[in-house]
């Protein structure tokens, strides 16, 4: 009995052998069903059965950045004149594609009623010395938010309260 249970067990070794095949065939097997369920080939296996890889995507393009128009003349002396004033919270808006009332908005904010009236005028006579013709200005009589337009540059100047309620470089901003 014992020869035939090793018989049997030896037959078995051997018809596993003879179905798989050995350890490489397998693998190479593997490797065949594995190819064909769409994973990714190897670059030697491509070179060897003359398949090339598909070229690899185009980056997209990075999104450039707006170039910021050149400040002009009349923003250059509005600024130095908000600055020597001491404007506080300054922010310069650019126009240019948003709107054609102007070029650029330019919003600060006075600390009273008269320093925001000093503001203003400073600005203004700034504006003339340089050769300016043409500047409005509205809002100089109340106090709370005093509007100058030039033409091509928009300034508002507020108080603090009222520059938080209207909050308007928020709405131009976006």
């Amino acid at each position: 009995m014992k020869s035939r249970t090793a018989s049997r067990s030896s037959a078995g070794k051997r018809s596993g052998a003879a179905k798989g095949g050995s350890k490489k065939a397998a693998a190479a097997k593997k490797n065949k069903t594995s190819s064909s369920a769409g994973n990714k080939v190897s670059p030697r296996a491509l070179a060897k059965a003359s398949v090339k890889p598909s070229p690899k995507p185009a980056p997209a393009p990075k999104a450039v950045a707006k170039a910021k128009p050149p400040e002009s003349k009349w923003l250059k002396i509005i600024r130095h004149s908000l600055d020597d004033m001491k404007a506080e919270d300054v922010v310069v808006i650019d126009l240019s594609d948003k709107s054609s009332i102007g070029d650029t908005m330019v919003v600060g904010t006075g600390r009273s009623n008269v320093h925001l009236a000093s503001i203003a005028d400073r600005i203004v006579k700034d504006l003339k010395a340089a050769g300016m013709t043409g500047i409005a200005v509205e809002g100089l009589r109340q106090g709370d938010w005093v509007v100058i337009d030039t033409g091509s540059v928009l300034v508002h100047i507020f108080r603090p309260e009222v520059r938080a309620f209207y909050n308007i470089e928020k709405m131009w901003s976006a």
